[in-house]
């Protein structure tokens, strides 16, 4: 249930009626009407400043005008006031207690299922034999949070982990791990310093031509199938994987090793890309190199800018992998979506290709590709997040720093959480904390990593939302009764303070359905914020275990428990975890 589409759809008889006598038709107010913007003003407001010209009236007048016209309709359900040219609607109390009944009795608090699709996200994506850094956190917890929403949506998704295992870095690798030996190369790998591995490889391959000569070679064998070069890429990938389940594990993400997709995946399929681009016609050699020309895309001198397809020394681009997969995802998966969360600056490569995959029909009209871009993750200065010693931060070692930050926040905050649960609690807090900065921010927006804002108990921060669960938790054990019971209570609605997180409370549902169809998490997040905001003002103002009115005790025990589900499921897709104390 979608309290302020049912309260629009109830007063739109009404509101026709009105409108009508004034000679307007229903094609013109109502793509005005919505949700108002002032919560203190009402709950829906139609605003009347184009209808000025229409009726020769200013906006007051008119908003006065139609008040009058549909007060005495409105009066059983709502009540209706004129504010600045706005016709604003606000629901009463018993309206409002009857949709809050309806979501408290719903398992899935309001939110609908929708006809079954089948979506494959490409997210997180880290490279093999190279450290996952805070630049894959965006990729992987905003991807995980589609996940879960498409899923709880009753949608099919298909995570694909886009793992970059294959190319000419390979040899090199491959190579260095030979000159180490197998047993002293799975220990480096092992202990999680990848990086270390990495850097070794390409320091000999830059200073030594014997060593880059065997790594090409080694390279041409590896792509040819060799068995013994493939038993070798195969130690690379293990150990590395093993590392990134590690990170995964304490991110709390459901990616899992069958959700690996590595490039090795689609290698078979790229010689497939370029002859169906052949066969279609779009096909053309450019300086040796076969290419695509989209239309409409040009370079820096105004020339048609083309999409690399086969360099001229026979390796594949980027663009032809990415083909591949969108070939794989609709002949394979039969996906009705692709959904890429991948960073900002690769806009205009997923643009081509979606371009280049219509044209060559590998996708219709009917599937939905979107790049589900993001922004950077920035220091308190402004510039790309990095350690002291000006490289990438680590995200296991981000990770470990949250987690020991937020067991100081705890012991100062409560002292008397000791031994496991303290343990338990500061990861739940550390981690979701580093998550939830990243999702309550604007998507596309780049934002700053700041420890002491982020978990903070203050704010629009994973604390304060967990903190308030915890309390809700609280209540329930001093209450002592069968939360079930609470199911159907009947809402009774008198104080402001209730009134305000009735109506945050019934907005869950839409709230979450905005979010999840323009896949923007911060969206719910900050409607997760104002119900906490609201529950701590409704706690402070109104008696709940102390009220001896029966009825209205047993009301705020359900304004409470419903609290407390809807921080919990919208948390929860997050991935964030709520903890029962704090």
């Amino acid at each position: 249930m979608i309290w302020i589409r049912d309260l629009i759809d109830e007063m739109t008889p009404t509101f026709s009626k009105a409108m009508k006598s004034l000679e307007v038709d229903d094609s013109v107010w109502l793509p005005l009407i919505g949700r108002a913007t002032v919560e203190d003003h009402g709950d829906v407001a139609l605003p009347c400043h184009s209808l000025a010209s229409r009726l020769r009236k200013s906006p007051q007048d008119i908003a006065e005008q139609i008040c009058m016209l549909v007060k005495e309709d409105l009066d059983p359900f709502a009540t209706v006031s004129s504010i600045s040219g706005f016709v604003n609607v606000s629901a009463k109390p018993e309206w409002l207690s009857n949709s809050l009944s309806t979501l408290i009795s719903d398992h899935r608090l309001g939110i609908e299922l929708e006809n079954p699709l089948t979506f494959a996200i490409d997210y997180s994506a880290p490279n093999v034999a190279k450290e996952m850094h805070v630049g894959h956190l965006r990729s992987t917890v905003i991807g995980d949070s589609i996940v879960r929403m498409l899923e709880f949506k009753g949608h099919r998704a298909i995570r694909e982990n886009h793992v970059g295992d294959w190319g000419t870095p390979f040899g090199m690798l491959i190579e260095h791990l030979l000159d180490l030996g197998e047993d002293l190369a799975a220990n480096e790998l092992g202990v999680g310093d990848l990086d270390s591995f990495y850097k070794q490889a390409r320091a000999k391959f830059v200073s030594d031509d014997k060593f880059a000569d065997r790594s090409r070679s080694r390279v041409v064998l590896l792509q040819g199938g060799d068995s013994e070069t493939l038993r070798l890429w195969r130690i690379l990938v293990d150990e590395s994987m093993r590392y990134f389940n590690e990170v995964y594990s304490m991110l709390g993400v459901l990616l899992t090793d069958e959700d690996i997709r590595g490039e090795s995946c689609y290698h078979d399929l790229l010689p497939e890309v370029v002859e169906r681009l052949k066969k279609v016609g779009i096909l053309e050699e450019s300086e040796g190199a076969d290419v695509v020309f989209p239309g409409g895309w040009v370079n820096r001198e105004g020339e048609p800018l083309p999409m690399i397809i086969r360099k001229a020394d026979g390796g594949y681009n980027y663009s032809t992998s990415d083909l591949a997969c969108i070939i794989d995802r609709v002949e394979r998966l039969g996906c009705d979506g692709f959904l890429y969360v991948v960073g900002t600056p690769q806009k205009q490569h997923f643009e081509m290709v979606f371009q280049v995959a219509k044209q060559a029909g590998f996708m219709d009209d009917n599937h939905q590709a979107v790049h589900v871009n993001f922004g950077s993750v920035l220091d308190t200065d402004g510039k790309v997040l990095k350690s002291r010693e000006g490289e990438v931060i680590k995200l296991h070692d981000l990770l470990e720093e949250a987690i020991r930050r937020a067991d100081d926040a705890i012991n100062e905050k409560n002292p008397e959480l000791v031994g496991d649960e303290r343990d338990q609690v500061a990861r739940t807090v550390g981690i979701g904390a580093v998550k939830y900065a990243d999702l309550s921010t604007e998507r596309t927006k780049d934002y700053v990593f700041d420890w002491e804002r982020m978990l903070s108990f203050d704010g629009n921060t994973a604390p304060y939302l967990q903190y308030a669960y915890a309390r809700i938790c609280s209540i329930f054990r001093k209450w002592g009764g069968d939360r079930e019971s609470l199911r159907d209570a009947v809402f009774v609605l008198s104080n402001s303070q209730e009134l305000t997180l009735s109506r945050r409370l019934a907005e869950f549902p839409s709230i979450f359905d905005n979010s999840f169809d323009t896949f923007s998490p911060h969206k719910l997040c900050t409607h997760l914020h104002s119900i906490a905001s609201a529950f701590a003002s409704f706690y402070e103002n109104c008696n709940v275990l102390k009220e001896e009115d029966d009825d209205i005790a047993k009301s705020r025990l359900a304004l409470c428990e419903l609290t407390a589900r809807e921080l919990q499921l919208g948390l929860g897709i997050m991935g964030i975890d709520v903890p029962e104390r704090m």
